[in-house]
């Protein structure tokens, strides 16, 4: 499965953070950011169903917000 979330993080190291906290978290999750991109898209592959209340939960506990963007 693969999410795709639109997200406000613009600073490289708030999104190291993020990851971080993610991989922690779901350490079976591939997780990256391109903050180039005009939504600052967090993207998290998995075998398995992915934890979206959980992710929204660990961006807005490091101040950020995001939300899945619709395919």
């Amino acid at each position: 499965m693969v999410e795709v979330f639109s997200t406000n993080i613009t600073c490289p190291l708030a999104a190291r953070t993020v990851l971080q906290k993610i991989r922690e978290n779901f350490p079976d999750y591939r997780v990256n950011f391109d903050l180039e991109d005009c939504d600052k898209i967090l993207r998290v592959e998995s075998l398995s169903a992915i934890a979206k209340e959980k992710i929204y939960l660990l961006i807005a506990n490091q101040g950020y917000k995001a939300e899945v963007l619709p395919d």
